[in-house]
């Protein structure tokens, strides 16, 4: 029998981020756990259906090969072992999602507690068009918890740690109520599985300091704004002997005076006079290049558009060069003399004709159209 989509098992949107998928995971997993449906044998097949789906969609990989290749993807990705596959066990998904609500993977669950991965990261970088489309290396100082350095990150200002008698270096302690294993954190480490005698003066015992380190980011060409680059083992540091987390670079790229990005094409308003739009002309356009000449036919209309290609942007991921476009912007003229008033006067009496002002004569020939079917 065919396996049922893994969101339509959770009730999740193909969008869903990992909070909305864990959150139900953990919905179907109390509603459907045999522990509490001893007399239906059909929940323990739904519990172990929900957990497959969920220990795919929460796996970033599995998750993209899930998505793009379906299941036959998915066993291909696990070398054919399907779910199950890798070093990854029921305990630790259980676990992962109920916290310590659930025995889960019991003591090999709870040693986790005392190292912890350290946090992840986020650093805003402003960067200007010509930054982002180029490409350039940039310096940043990041504020973190680094290591500890006289202690090595143990918190021990002699170096003496020793496990915790309570809970036996696990950080939690276990009670069994009802079908439920609930396991809390012991009170005597408070979750730490270790204690010390000697306190790091420089650290209080935490293993950690305040610190701001400063980094060289390499910006690759064609970035925009909301990429974002990892920098891995960037962010802070683990507790109790865990790995380093990770940095995250979003960028944000700054309004331009000129020109404005949609993709891999620029856009900019180029401002003409009446006389280069009625007669034609050559002006000059910037780009971000350099200075390109650009052809005005004679009576060019204003909003209309001149394509140069391959003067937009090349991205980040890849893809033909984009295009600059211009967009024609008529500029009346201001603060005339009397004299230059006259000479326009006389100009726009000689030209109403419909030879000389098509759509103005078309305009309003249809609105006097409209009045007459009015009253009619």
């Amino acid at each position: 029998m065919a396996k049922r989509d893994y969101y339509e098992i959770l009730g999740v949107e193909r969008e869903a981020d990992e909070k909305a998928i864990k959150k139900a995971y953990r919905r179907l997993a109390m509603k459907y756990h045999p522990d509490r449906n001893s007399d239906d044998p059909a929940a323990e097949d739904k519990f172990k259906e929900a957990t497959e789906a969920y220990e795919v969609l929460a796996d970033e990989q599995k998750r993209e090969a899930y998505d793009h290749y379906g299941h036959a993807g998915l066993d291909q990705q696990m070398g054919g072992g399907g779910f199950g596959g890798g070093n990854s066990g029921f305990g630790d998904i259980f676990g992962d999602v109920f916290g310590d609500i659930f025995s889960g993977g019991s003591s090999r669950g709870a040693g986790r507690s005392s190292a912890q991965r350290g946090s992840d990261l986020r650093y805003q970088l402003d960067l200007d068009l010509e930054e982002a489309v180029k490409g350039t290396s940039v310096k940043i100082k990041v504020p973190t918890l680094a290591e500890c350095t006289p202690c090595n990150g143990t918190g021990s200002d002699d170096g003496q740690v020793k496990t915790c008698t309570t809970c036996g270096g696990a950080g939690q302690v276990r009670m069994q109520q009802g079908f439920f294993a609930i396991q809390q954190t012991c009170p005597t480490c408070r979750g730490a599985g270790q204690s010390i005698s000697n306190p790091c003066k420089k650290c209080n015992g935490e293993g950690r300091v305040q610190n701001t380190k400063t980094l060289e980011v390499k910006i690759p060409a064609g970035v925009d704004t909301d990429d974002r680059i990892r920098l891995s083992g960037e962010g802070e540091a683990g507790r109790k002997g865990g790995p380093t987390g990770d940095l995250y670079v979003q960028i944000n790229v700054r309004p331009h005076p000129i020109f404005e990005r949609d993709g891999a094409d620029l856009h900019c308003e180029v401002p003409v006079s009446f006389v280069d739009a009625t007669l034609g002309g050559e002006l000059e356009v910037p780009t971000l290049e350099g200075r390109v000449k650009l052809k005005i036919p004679a009576e060019t209309q204003t909003g209309k558009l001149f394509r140069l290609r391959g003067k937009g942007v090349k991205q980040v991921r890849g893809g033909a060069q984009g295009d600059l476009l211009c967009r024609v912007v008529l500029e009346t003229p201001v603060n005339l003399s009397d004299a230059q008033k006259d000479i326009l006067r006389q100009f726009h009496e000689d030209t109403q004709t419909e030879k000389n002002s098509p759509k103005k004569n078309s305009w309003f020939n249809g609105v006097k159209s409209f009045f007459e079917n009015l009253k009619s």
